[in-house]
């Protein structure tokens, strides 16, 4: 059973007018909100295809987990192996032999998409690129990425080396939420290495200001891809762009994913994680009651303008017994729109609490006969 309380009255909801989303020129397409995760616009995207070098946007994560780890540093100086060196396709210019530092590596795997880059942090983080292979499973595998297989770090053709549009946006959302550090690295437009200047080829960092990453990707089988994150007045959203038919197309289509969602819609943080909403009533405990908070931040992706009619209600258990300890759920945080449920978290015990004793025991047990509960 549960005790209901309304945190919000919202007036009656008027009708949000949303267009459909635009339609791309592409094999595939999703665009996210990266703080809430909510899917606000979709075409085939769990359809498993192959990712080109936006496969390095694993490669990159896993660098910045290696260095949040402590594992390694970006000042290492990483010897370069003759399998780096001959890698083929779009290159950096490292040389066999010489030592190269692991920070000027990660740039050369962002923002100059350099395979030769990319097997020599394979080498450096895991021995040999298929063990290092095998790792960007696993943490894709964490991460929820249930569609996606890595046969190399580069994303050079290979079979079965495939993911989804879906599960890009997943990778891209972790790269931003948990280095952050490292993914301002996405935002630079260009770096130069050995005296060659090469430029970043997201198109949108010199065309929109909010667009500040990811990466681009493109073979004959995969088309031109992109992945692409702008933010504006608080909202960052991600797009994902997979089989366009050029640069230009894929920017293009990019931008009118990015502004659908800035124009029409809208993230609002409603409660901040360990924030406390109420208290629930304990029976036995050495205290009446004990408080309830968030895990996490929660907040909604909602059509713009809409935001005056969401509703928030606490369910909040009857009959809560003692002994509890911090974490226990006791109840949960219902968030609507008009009539509909967009979004339910756990309230939790901030703290635990022991049994109040033979005394307490036995008036809480009058106290409770009386009150019903």
């Amino acid at each position: 059973m549960f005790l209901t309380v309304s945190l919000v009255i919202p007036a009656q909801a008027a009708q949000a007018l949303v267009p459909q989303p635009p339609q791309l020129g592409a094999r595939a397409y999703i665009l996210i909100d990266a703080v809430t995760g909510k899917v606000i616009a979709e075409m085939n995207a769990d359809e498993m295809l192959p990712p080109a070098s936006l496969t390095k946007m694993m490669t990159a994560y896993m660098l910045a987990y290696e260095v949040a780890a402590g594992n390694v540093s970006l000042d290492d100086q990483v010897r370069i192996s003759e399998k780096a060196w001959r890698t083929k396709g779009s290159r950096m210019f490292i040389q066999e032999g010489k030592f190269v530092k692991l920070e000027d590596l990660m740039r050369g795997i962002i923002i100059q998409s350099g395979n030769d880059a990319s097997v020599a942090v394979a080498e450096h983080l895991a021995g040999t690129e298929e063990a290092f292979a095998d790792l960007m499973n696993q943490h894709a595998t964490r991460m929820g990425m249930t569609k996606t297989h890595f046969s190399n770090s580069t994303g050079w053709p290979a079979e079965g080396h495939l993911t989804t549009a879906r599960d890009l946006a997943i990778l891209a959302r972790a790269i931003i939420l948990d280095h952050p550090e490292n993914y301002l690295v996405y935002a630079e437009k260009e770096f130069t290495f050995n005296k060659i200047r090469q430029p970043n080829r997201n198109k949108l960092l010199w065309r929109d200001s909010t667009v500040d990453g990811m990466k681009t990707g493109y073979t004959s089988d995969a088309g031109y891809c992109l992945v692409a994150s702008a933010k504006k007045d608080g909202q960052r959203l991600i797009s994902v762009i997979l089989g366009a038919s050029g640069t230009e197309a894929r920017a293009q289509e990019s931008q009118k994913l990015i502004t659908y969602g800035m124009r029409f819609f809208e993230t609002h943080v409603l409660y901040d994680a360990q924030e406390v909403l109420a208290k629930a009533r304990i029976w036995g405990g050495a205290k009446d009651y004990i408080e309830l908070l968030l895990e996490r931040d929660v907040a909604v992706t909602i059509p713009r303008g809409q935001a005056k009619y969401i509703k928030a209600t606490m369910e909040i258990n009857k009959g809560i017994e003692a002994p509890l300890s911090a974490g226990d759920v006791l109840g949960k945080l219902v968030i609507t729109l008009d009539t509909d449920v967009i979004l339910e978290r756990d309230l939790m015990a901030r703290k635990g609490m022991l049994e109040g004793g033979f005394f307490k025991g036995i008036a809480d047990t009058l106290r409770r006969i009386t009150s019903g509960e």
